[in-house]
C-alpha cells in the first residue's frame, strides 16, 4: 500500500469532522463543521441529505489541504457515523424523497404506542415477563437461544428512534414515495450509507453489521432482517435495503479528491469508539463522556440478553469474526454541565467545573439527580425529574457544582452494576473517553465511586481513532489486535483513592435522592 496516512470522517448528530491520521495515529490535520438541525414541528428533527453529504467533502478536502495531503497519499478511508438516523432516496436521481429522519425525532411515538399495546406485544411482554422473573435462578436459563429472546421479550417495544419508524412514515406521507417504492426505484439507508452510496457514485449501496444492529430493524440473536420489527411497519414494502458488509472490509472506492481513495471501514460511532479503545478482551469496558454517555461492555462472540434493558448490539465484524457488545446510554452527563452554564450560569464556562469541583472537600450531603427527561438505563423512568437535594443555607455553589459532576460517575455505577448483573463479567478497569472526559476531577470520582482503574487516552476523539483502525487493518497498515494495542496511548490512570464505607454511604445517598426524584411529571 503506497498510502501512508489513514483519512477518517466522523459523522457525529451535530457536526462532522474529517481527520488525518499517520501510521502511528499522529493527528496531522483536523477539520470540523456543524450540521444544520432541522426543527418542523415541535419532537420532529431532520437533517438536509444532501448538506449533510456536502460538509463530509466539505472538511475533508479541507483537512487534506491543511494537512499538505494529496488523496494519492490516503492508503484508507474510514467513516464513523451517528445511529439509526435515516433516509430514502431515488436510485435513478439521487434526489433524497424526504429529509433525514434523526434517532432522536418523536414523530411516530402515537404509531409506535399502538404497535406497543397490539395483542401480539402484549402476549411477548407476558411471556418474557415470566421467564425474566425465573431467569436469575440458573446461568443456563440467561444464556440458552430461546431464554435471549424471551428475557428480551420482556420490554421489547418499538420506538420512534427506529429507522423502520422513519421510513414507514415518509411512505406514506411524501407524495408519490409509496409509488416509488413499489417500482423499485427508492434506496433506504442510514447516515454511513448515504454517505458511502454518494462517495462511490451510486456504486455502492452498503452499511455495516454495527450500524444495521442499531437501526431497531435487525435482529443480532439470528443475525437477520428482523421479521418481527419490521412486519407492524409493513417494511421492507419494496425498498430496496441495503448490502451488510463487514465493518472493516472493502466498501469501494472515491475518486472525490481526485486520485482514488479505498473505502475500507464503516462503523457505528459507539461501535468505533469501543475499538478505538482496543477493547477486544471480553468483559472490557469504554465509558464515552459527552453530552450522554455511553457505556458498553464487550461480550465476546455471543449476544446476551438483559434483564436490566441494556441494549445488545453487534460491536463489529471481520471476516469469520462477530464481537458483540451491551450498551447502557445516560442522557444527562456533559448536558447537565451545560445546564450549570447556560441555564442556573453559576459557571462561564465547562471548564471552570473542575476547579470548583476540587475547591470543596465534599457536596455536603447535597445531590443532583440530572433527569432532564427522565431517567435512562438501568431505571427507565420517563417520568422523573431533575432534583437537587440535600440542601442547607450552609450550601455553596461549589458543592452544587461538585454534585452534578458526581452525578455522572453515579449514574455510570448504576449501568456497570446491571452490566455486571446481566453478564456475570466484573468490571475492574473502564477505559474513559469523549470531551467530558478531560475533567480529572471526574475521571477520579469515578475511579472512587467504581471502586475500577480508570483510563484515559492520550486521543479522547476514540470514534475517529476506532474507525481509522479499522480502516488501516482492511488496508493491510496493521494487524489485529497487536498494532492496535501497541500504537494506542495512555495520557493516564486513575486509581481508587477511597475507603468502601464511605463509598457505600455516598452511593446509599444516591440511590435515596434517585427514589426522590423518580416518578414525578
Amino acid at each position: 500500500m503506497d498510502g501512508k496516512h489513514i483519512l477518517v470522517n466522523d459523522v457525529g448528530t451535530t457536526g462532522t469532522r474529517a481527520v488525518l491520521f499517520d501510521r502511528e495515529t499522529n493527528v496531522i490535520s483536523e477539520v470540523y463543521r456543524e450540521i444544520p438541525q432541522i426543527f418542523p414541528k415541535p419532537g420532529w428533527t431532520e437533517q438536509d441529505p444532501v448538506t449533510l453529504f456536502e460538509g463530509c467533502v466539505d472538511v475533508t478536502r479541507k483537512a487534506l489541504e491543511e494537512g499538505g495531503i494529496k488523496a494519492g497519499d490516503v492508503a484508507a478511508m474510514g467513516i464513523a457515523t451517528q445511529r439509526a438516523t435515516s433516509m430514502i432516496w431515488d436510485a435513478e436521481t439521487g434526489e433524497p424523497v424526504y429529509n433525514a429522519i434523526t434517532w432522536q425525532d418523536t414523530r411516530m411515538s402515537d404509531a409506535c404506542e399502538r404497535i406497543n399495546r397490539s395483542p401480539l406485544f402484549k402476549v411477548l411482554h407476558l411471556l418474557g415477563g415470566v421467564y425474566q422473573r425465573i431467569a436469575p435462578l440458573s446461568e443456563g436459563l440467561r444464556r440458552n437461544p430461546v431464554g435471549k429472546m424471551l428475557i428480551t421479550a420482556a420490554h421489547f417495544t418499538v420506538t420512534p428512534a427506529q429507522s423502520s419508524a422513519h421510513a414507514r412514515w415518509v411512505l406514506d406521507n411524501v407524495p408519490g414515495a409509496e409509488e416509488k417504492a413499489a417500482a423499485g426505484r427508492l434506496l433506504m439507508g442510514t447516515v454511513d450509507t448515504w454517505i458511502v452510496w454518494n462517495y462511490t457514485k451510486g456504486s455502492v449501496h452498503a452499511t455495516d453489521y454495527s450500524n444495521v444492529s442499531a437501526t431497531g430493524m435487525y435482529d443480532p440473536f439470528g443475525m437477520k432482517w428482523s421479521t418481527l420489527l419490521l412486519k407492524p411497519f409493513k417494511l421492507p414494502g419494496n425498498l430496496v435495503f441495503p448490502e451488510i458488509r463487514d465493518t472493516s472490509g472493502d466498501f469501494g472506492v472515491t475518486e472525490v479528491f481526485g486520485d482514488p481513495i479505498p473505502i475500507r471501514s464503516v462503523v457505528a460511532d459507539q461501535q468505533a469508539a469501543l475499538f478505538g479503545e482496543a477493547c477486544f478482551e471480553r468483559g472490557s469496558v469504554k465509558c464515552t463522556n459527552g453530552t450522554g454517555t455511553f457505556i458498553d461492555i464487550n461480550t465476546g462472540d455471543e449476544p446476551m440478553a438483559s434483564i436490566h434493558r441494556l441494549t445488545p448490539l453487534i460491536a463489529w465484524k471481520m471476516g469469520d469474526s462477530t464481537v458483540y457488545m451491551m450498551e447502557g446510554i445516560i442522557s444527562s452527563a456533559g448536558s447537565s454541565i451545560q445546564w450549570l452554564r447556560d441555564n442556573l450560569q453559576i459557571i462561564d464556562a465547562a471548564s471552570e467545573s473542575e476547579a470548583l469541583a476540587q475547591s470543596c472537600d465534599d457536596c455536603g450531603g447535597v445531590y443532583v439527580v440530572p433527569a432532564f427527561t427522565g431517567l435512562t438505563a438501568p431505571y427507565w423512568d420517563p417520568y422523573a425529574r431533575g432534583t437537587v437535594i440535600g440542601l442547607t443555607r450552609a450550601t455553596s455553589k461549589e458543592q452544587v457544582v461538585r454534585a452534578t459532576l458526581e452525578s455522572i460517575a453515579y449514574q455510570c455505577k448504576d449501568v456497570i452494576e446491571a452490566m455486571q448483573k446481566d453478564t456475570d463479567m466484573e468490571v475492574r478497569s473502564i477505559k474513559a473517553d469523549g470531551g467530558a472526559s478531560a475533567n480529572d476531577f471526574l475521571l477520579q470520582f469515578m475511579a472512587d465511586i467504581l471502586d475500577a482503574a480508570v483510563e484515559r487516552p492520550q486521543v479522547l476523539e476514540a470514534t475517529a481513532l476506532g474507525a481509522a483502525f479499522l480502516a488501516g487493518i482492511a488496508a493491510g497498515i496493521w494487524r489485529y489486535p497487536d498494532d492496535i494495542e501497541r500504537i494506542r496511548r495512555v495520557d493516564r490512570e486513575f486509581t481508587p483513592a477511597m475507603d468502601a464505607a464511605t463509598r457505600d454511604a455516598l452511593y446509599a445517598g444516591w440511590k435515596k435522592a434517585v427514589e426522590r426524584a423518580s416518578h414525578w411529571a
